[in-house]
């Protein structure tokens, strides 16, 4: 029994090491994401509702029927027949059915309509994805950052520990000033209180990307720091590029073929529509059995009435100028958005390579003379802090750099609804 315990609770061990060392990917992230989050689901419930509603559209009208009696006289002694009398008697049982045969231009017409309506839907659920996918991208991005900022901060109290440690032994030994000495000791309480705020966003970060894969929340997992730029050339600014692209675009313009096509089913309901009535009378006396069978039709094509669908099918006319509006707004907007933000990150990629190739370098030859020099008794404590202090200050302004870059790409890419 102890074996079986120690065995599982060794299993178990295994596989929460396992999971707490597993890495993924943004496009593991994002591939989870639009497979697993509810949210997406949804949409495509809601498409697969409007085709099985379709099929509904060739249904025909339910037949009716009746029953009761036909020619019927008051004075119910006149039902009966009288030989004395020569009379016959009067009145009838009757049996009626009735079935009208629906229009097929017009079943094909509402069908075609109702089918249309899951392709607004499906346009909607890309909308909802690109917005999901963005989201996943900032935190993704922000946590990348994250973790460079704590490697700068663990640097950062490599160094402090070595100068607070040498400054209490040059004092001791009389070999050196105290003077900065306390600014290192509160610099090193300033990177462990950032650690702590920075812990807290990882984890802010991990609960953010859980729940939009739809897993528990408190799942552990790293992520991949290796991130790619990308190119976005000129071309991406034209309207006609954006507007192939923009789901909410097309999910106007799938909104307009619906109403062409509701506009086309409110038409096709003013056309004609045939029936039969059979009517079987049973005499109540001697009267003998009587049928009759007619020809029904419905004439929606007359005046009064049909106003309610001319008026809908002119309405769906207007609500089309409003869609194209409303296109030709947000297709403008996303051009200028675009424009802007494309501007933006080739601007911070330029800033970045400066401090890649120039500022950081320089100032971090500036610490290492500094530190060899403190080595070598040639230079001061406060010195080396200044240069240190000035080179942590650096590489933390370009994080932020690197962080406002990253997440100006994730809006490009959300604007033109790249994954």
């Amino acid at each position: 029994m102890f074996k079986k315990v120690l065995i599982t609770g060794l299993f178990a061990s295994i596989a929460l090491t396992i999971q707490a060392q597993e890495s993924m990917t943004l496009e593991n992230i994002l591939t989870t994401i639009e497979k697993n989050n509810p949210g997406l689901k949804m949409y495509e419930s809601e498409a697969r509702a409007f085709n099985e509603a379709a099929k509904g559209a060739y249904s025909w009208m339910p037949p009716e029927g009746g029953a009761g009696l036909f020619m019927t006289p008051y004075n119910t002694k006149e039902i009966k027949a009288d030989k004395m009398m020569m009379k016959e008697g009067m009145g009838y049982f009757m049996v009626s059915a009735q079935q009208m045969f629906p229009s097929r231009k017009k079943q094909d017409a509402e069908a075609a309509w109702m089918r249309s309506m899951s392709t607004v839907e499906t346009e909607k659920r890309k909308v909802a994805l690109n917005d999901l996918l963005y989201v996943a991208k900032k935190s993704y991005y922000e946590w990348l950052v994250l973790l460079k900022r704590q490697t700068v901060l663990d640097e950062g109290t490599r160094i402090l520990d070595f100068m607070i440690k040498s400054a209490e032994i040059r004092y001791k030994n009389g070999l050196g000033k105290i003077s900065a000495y306390y600014k290192a000791k509160a610099a090193l309480a300033n990177i462990d209180n950032m650690k702590l705020m920075l812990e807290n966003e990882l984890r802010q970060k991990r609960i953010m990307l859980n729940s939009l894969m739809y897993r528990n929340v408190q799942q552990e997992f790293s992520i991949d720091t290796l991130f790619t730029w990308k190119d976005f050339p000129v071309s991406i600014l034209d309207s006609a590029y954006l507007k192939s692209r923009r789901s909410d675009i097309m999910a106007l313009q799938r909104n307009m073929e619906v109403n062409n096509l509701q506009r086309n089913a409110e038409l096709a309901k003013l056309k004609p529509e045939f029936g039969v009535r059979y009517d079987h009378m049973i005499g109540l006396s001697t009267q003998p059995s009587q049928f009759t069978i007619m020809a029904m039709v419905k004439l929606p094509l007359a005046k009064w009435s049909s106003k309610m669908n001319k008026a809908k099918a002119e309405s769906l006319v207007w609500q089309n100028e409003s869609l194209k509006s409303q296109q030709q707004m947000i297709l403008n907007e996303a051009t200028g958005m675009a424009g802007s933000a494309r501007a933006e990150l080739e601007t911070k990629k330029k800033q970045m390579r400066l401090y890649e190739t120039q500022i950081v370098p320089a100032l971090q030859k500036n610490f290492q003379t500094m530190q060899l020099g403190y080595e070598q008794n040639t230079e001061e404590l406060f010195e080396l802090f200044d240069a240190w202090e000035a080179l942590n200050m650096t590489q933390l302004e370009y994080l932020e750099q690197l962080k406002t870059a990253l997440l100006m790409q994730a809006e490009l890419e959300k604007i033109l609804e790249i994954k």
